[in-house]
This record gives structure tokens, C-alpha cells and sequence, in this order.
């Protein structure tokens, strides 16, 4: 997920600075201009995601416990029993 849609969207949207003509689009697309947007839309999505995480950790935790951690996942949420 991560390679396709924030990598594959980054490149993408710099490489259309890069493809765009004036004569086809009727813009003056500049790289400078496509690179300034990405590096908003990280960092804003940074800060957002941080924001949320840091709530989420606040009302209900992140991890769980040790314990459930060693005992494994699969049988303390889903009641999995490998035989």
C-alpha cells in the first residue's frame, strides 16, 4: 500500500511538472511547484496522523500488554488455537 499510493503519488505528482506542456494542458506546470505540494501534503499528513495518534493512545491505548504480546495475538483477540 504504502509503495503505490505514497510513493506511485509522489512520483506521480512530481513527474507531472515534469510531462505537463502548455500547449496541450493550457498550464504552466513547474517542478518547483509540483515538489512545494508534496512536500505539504507529507508533512500536513504527518502532523494530522501524529495528532490522531497521540488521541487514540490518550482514550484507548495503542499496545497491548506484555503479557497478551507473549501469549500471542491470534489467541488473545481472535481465541486462535494452532493444534
Amino acid at each position: 500500500m504504502f509503495g503505490v499510493h505514497c510513493i506511485g503519488g509522489i512520483v506521480g505528482a512530481i513527474l507531472t511538472g515534469v510531462f505537463a506542456v502548455k500547449d496541450i494542458s493550457g498550464l504552466d506546470a513547474s517542478v518547483m511547484l509540483q515538489v512545494k505540494g508534496v512536500l505539504t501534503t507529507v508533512v500536513y499528513s504527518g502532523v494530522v496522523s501524529f495528532i490522531l495518534l497521540k488521541v487514540i493512545d490518550m482514550v484507548m491505548g495503542l499496545r497491548v500488554t506484555e503479557e497478551e504480546e507473549r501469549e500471542g495475538l491470534d489467541v488473545i483477540l481472535h481465541g486462535e488455537h494452532v493444534e
